[in-house]
């Protein structure tokens, strides 16, 4: 575990070997959650959730080896949907949609 200068905890996981594995934690100063994910052999691996300081949902998505994969929505920080779509190989792939952040539509895009 390791510790704001207030205090609060900073962040929290396990090592093993001197890598970063299993699950961990983030937290800003005010003691809200920051961002939460697995590793495994230091890199990040699974689900991954990343958070406003004002502890509204950022983004959300898989990594794999280190890499985002799969499906990802990403959020304004009043909790509107911001840009949602998939990654391959840590990419942006096929269709996107880009939201404004009173939610309403601003541009549809595809990616090769």
């Amino acid at each position: 575990e390791w510790y704001h200068s207030n205090g609060k905890l900073m962040e929290k996981g396990n090592y093993v070997n001197g890598k970063r594995n299993g699950y961990w934690e983030w937290y800003y100063s005010n003691g809200k959650l920051c961002h939460k994910g697995h590793y495994i052999n230091d890199k990040k691996d699974g689900y991954w959730e990343w958070y406003y300081d004002n502890g509204k949902l950022c983004s959300k998505g898989d990594y794999v080896n280190g890499i985002k994969t799969g499906y990802w929505k990403h959020y304004h920080s009043n909790g509107n949907l911001w840009y949602k779509g998939d990654y391959v190989n840590g990419e942006e792939y096929g269709y996107w949609e880009r939201y404004h952040d009173n939610g309403n539509l601003r541009l549809k895009e595809f990616y090769i």
